[in-house]
């Protein structure tokens, strides 16, 4: 019978296990040096801010593993001998397979900053950071993020939660504006603002300053202003974590390269989720995409493959879900941060500056390409078909209320949106549905 060997146990490892043991009876291991069980990479946040405890957040009861006979072996793989298809470890013995699948996820980047790995610096990945940051932010006065992005904004609202002073130093001219729209991107920055973190534009890290005893006592900008801190969080993105197979014989790149069967150039060993790279990735995606969601479908994907019913990935439109401060955020289809030759924008912004939607289709046929919303929910299935079947900006403003998913008593504002895209679209001949006004005589 098949052995087949999982290293990580993340989204997209444990999906890919589940998988796998749904279509065989192949034998399954997973091997994970971070944790010993699956747990939900997104709830790291509500760990630190109280809101859940770790046990909270493993989707299986500990006994799941075992009754569906799935092997987990807590520990670290050193090396991988591709050849007599073994792996070595740092405590257990070496282990064969007949099938092995890296999920190996990502890491902080780090830029050879001097002082990066003084005591008091820590990235926001792992349960091990989540333990440095709960240690290293006990009675500080103040803290320092590196980097805007959406584990930075997830580290300034943690610290904030203890009311921990925080100075969130940004490259960018406006918070992720690498990313949103300078719309959105002065927004979402002075939403920041107003929960009194120092958020400190066009300012780049320069060094990480020492006390006597090896702990963070301040860092300095680009500019060379120091600030003291006594905590350090390195958000300015993540890479593909390749380190383990950087020595064996297993092609990478900027991840672990694979084609659209998510193999690699090795027979029998496979790569998804963060730590793969795609070397022709579907329409429309990016080489490597590190959100929960592309881990889950390469694990499904892969199952299928290694089943018996060889697969290729397919991802479907894009789409991204986060959350700054009070605000949620949603994206379906591709709203880049600045508007390609063929496309134009309507973008509607609410006077309490907590809610916008930012629409993007072609000049030209109309074809909704894709949407940012922040503050008002939306209904995936609504999206995804109509992205899916290419219809215009007027169908999807038509039928926006349809795939409002925000509770029955939220107040509605389809209409405010429609009218205000008529008065930049003329021409338009979306209409609005006026709600009836009952009277009593």
């Amino acid at each position: 019978m098949k052995h087949v060997v999982i290293i990580g146990n993340g989204i997209a490892g444990i999906t890919a296990a589940r998988h796998i043991r749904k279509n065989s009876d192949f034998n399954i291991t997973v091997i994970s040096a971070e944790s010993e069980y699956f747990w939900s990479r997104t709830a790291l946040m509500y760990i630190y801010m109280g809101h859940m405890k770790y046990e909270h957040t493993k989707p299986y009861e500990d006994w799941f593993w075992k009754k569906n006979r799935i092997n987990l072996v807590h520990d670290y793989v050193k090396a991988i001998d591709t050849s007599s298809k073994k792996l070595l470890f740092d405590q257990n013995k070496p282990l064969s397979y007949d099938i092995l699948i890296l999920a190996t996820g990502a890491q902080p980047n780090k830029f050879g900053w001097p002082g990066q790995d003084l005591k008091g610096v820590s990235g926001m990945v792992s349960l091990q950071d989540l333990k440095k940051i709960e240690d290293h932010t006990k009675n500080i006065n103040r803290g320092v993020i590196i980097g805007g992005g959406l584990i930075g904004i997830e580290l300034a609202e943690m610290l904030n939660s203890r009311n921990i002073p925080v100075s969130f130093l940004v490259r960018e001219s406006q918070f992720w504006d690498n990313v949103l729209p300078q719309q959105e991107a002065s927004m979402i920055s002075r939403h920041i603002k107003q929960h009194h973190i120092d958020l400190r534009l066009k300012t780049e890290l320069k060094e990480i300053l020492s006390d006597d005893h090896g702990y963070v006592r301040a860092v300095v900008t680009g500019d060379g202003v120091e600030i003291p801190c006594q905590f350090v969080g390195l958000t300015a993105g993540v890479h593909p974590n390749i380190k383990l197979v950087k020595e064996s014989t297993i092609e990478t790149n900027r991840g672990i390269l694979v084609n659209e069967f998510l193999e690699t150039n090795i027979p029998d060993i496979y790569a998804i989720g963060d730590c793969a790279e795609h070397k022709h990735p579907p329409p429309g995606r990016a080489p490597v995409e590190q959100v929960w969601y592309t881990g889950r479908i390469m694990g499904e994907t892969v199952a299928q493959t290694v089943s018996g019913n060889k697969t290729a990935y397919q991802p479907g439109p894009w789409f991204n879900s986060a959350k700054f401060f009070d605000i949620e955020y949603q994206t379906y289809g591709r709203v880049w941060n600045k508007l390609k030759e063929n496309e134009a924008e309507f973008y509607w912004e609410h006077e309490s500056e907590q809610l916008a939607m930012h629409f993007v289709f072609d000049k030209v046929s109309k074809t909704f390409l894709g949407i940012n919303s922040f503050g008002i929910r939306l209904r995936h299935e609504f999206f995804d078909q109509w992205l899916k079947n290419s219809v215009s900006i007027d169908h999807v403003l038509k039928h926006l209320k349809e795939a409002n998913f925000d509770p029955e008593f939220f107040k509605s504002y389809e209409e405010d949106i429609i009218s205000a895209y008529k008065a930049d679209y003329p021409d338009s001949k979306v209409s609005i549905k006026r709600k009836k006004v009952l009277g009593i005589f």
